[in-house]
């Protein structure tokens, strides 16, 4: 291998020149597309590596005859921060048109499988390149993922993964470690044990599903002196959260805590308001929304944790970008740290 080549950036012309190929070849092999011979490929694949050769997705998106489309379903409804996501949408959008990408939203409604399964089955390859989705984990919306994909649209999970799928990426948190990490705060808050309610939006939905599976598993190895009350689900609509909670307290005189591991959080602020036992009890919920600072600086909510909305969709834009201009590989994105967040750390 010349080693001259090696010390500088290598280049498309360098691989095709190491493989003994045509441009088109190195082309053919970069994007995954069809003809070119298995040991063809292998000695593309054998020149990149030992060239180091990465492709810079900058000059690639300027060399594209049209620009990157990249359409994003975000849950319309009551969910804050469903909005967040949406004003993260918006805010970055004038900052990706100087890259060449035009970002696009859908509000479609919440937990409506069928309307999201509508909308991914209107996208074509020539007019989309990628799609961003917030979904329920529902057979409909895995075939159509599945069916978007083989028509050439790329389809990333945002906020809760859809393994299953097709899908090439997951934009989000750890949401096994998230219950995790609410079951030892909570534990920490009622020593003694005693009775924690809680509250989900949907369990179709696997990132609810993997908060209450790892809140479960950390309670039941540190702290069995607490009992679970629920899940019961709320749906993530502020009204129903309400109902639920005031339900709760009045059910459950001697209610420790609560955890409300989905939205909802407007209604389960006024709920313990309207109680008189705001403060009583120990409170964990998700999101640093406008509602989730009020609580936390009234007491109503003891620790909020947050995923930081604009950090994802700033990962699923670069994760976006990297599909469509190098299909054949995965997309690397920074993980999104949990935050956690009590009224004596808000900003």
């Amino acid at each position: 291998m010349n080693e001259e080549i090696v010390k500088r950036r290598a280049t498309v012309h360098d691989v095709a020149r190491a493989a003994g190929v045509s441009l088109a070849t190195v082309d053919r092999v970069l994007n995954g597309r069809p003809g070119v011979r298995a040991v063809t490929a292998e000695k593309v694949e054998q020149a990149i590596a030992q060239l180091g050769f990465s492709r810079d997705l900058n000059a690639s998106l300027m060399a594209r005859a049209r620009d990157l489309n990249v359409v994003f379903f975000i849950p319309d409804g009551t969910n804050e921060f469903m909005d967040s996501l949406a004003e993260a949408v918006q805010r970055r959008s004038p900052l990706a048109l100087a890259d060449r990408i035009h970002l696009s939203m859908r509000r479609v409604k919440a937990l409506d499988a069928a309307g999201l399964v509508s909308g991914l089955n209107q996208l074509d390859a020539h007019s989309c390149d990628c799609a961003v989705i917030v979904s329920s984990d529902e057979p409909e919306v895995l075939a159509a993922i599945d069916a978007a994909h083989r028509r050439g649209v790329a389809v990333m999970t945002l906020v809760s993964d859809l393994p299953g799928s097709a899908r090439r990426n997951f934009i989000g948190i750890d949401n096994g470690a998230a219950g995790r990490t609410a079951a030892s705060l909570m534990g920490r808050f009622l020593p003694q044990g005693g009775k924690v309610a809680v509250v989900a939006g949907s369990l179709h939905l696997r990132d609810h599903a993997e908060r209450l599976e790892g809140f479960r598993a950390a309670l039941g190895a540190e702290f069995g002196a607490i009992e679970i009350i629920g899940p019961l689900e709320g749906h993530d609509e502020r009204t129903e959260t309400a109902a639920i909670i005031a339900r709760l307290l009045a059910d459950h005189a001697d209610l420790g805590g609560l955890y409300n591991l989905g939205a909802g959080n407007a209604g389960l602020v006024a709920a313990l308001e309207a109680s008189g036992r705001s403060g009583d009890l120990r409170v964990i919920a998700h999101e640093l929304t406008p509602t989730t600072r009020a609580g936390l600086r009234s007491g109503a909510i003891d620790v909020v944790l947050d995923q930081n909305p604009d950090g994802e969709i700033r990962e699923a834009i670069a994760a976006a970008r990297a599909l469509a201009l190098d299909a054949s590989r995965t997309a690397a994105t920074d993980p999104i740290e949990i935050g956690i967040f009590l009224r004596d750390n808000l900003r």
